[in-house]
């Protein structure tokens, strides 16, 4: 396996939940994902009752990934991004 395999093997491991094809992660984790992906396309929107969250949604592989910051996450050089008015994520 190369190092590139291991590491998205290893981002995969660390996910806390997975619900069909939608893998939520770490923002950290995340962010090794964008950077192994290069030029993708992020969906972001923001969320929260009593505080405000940050989410993001990513496909890598067949995957889609996603996770929610208490800040904004800083993006890799190269993504595209979209603004949401909402990310809903079964579970």
């Amino acid at each position: 396996m190369g190092a590139e395999a291991a590491a998205i093997a290893a981002a995969i491991a660390k996910a806390t939940k997975a619900s069909g094809v939608v893998v939520k992660m770490d923002p950290e984790d995340f962010l090794n994902i964008l950077n192994k992906a290069g030029k993708c396309l992020v969906v972001c929107a923001t969320g929260g009752f009593i505080s405000t969250n940050y989410q993001y949604l990513t496909s890598y592989k067949g995957l889609a990934f996603f996770t929610k910051s208490d800040e904004p996450l800083v993006l890799p050089p190269g993504v595209e991004t979209v603004l949401a008015e909402d990310i809903w994520i079964p579970g």
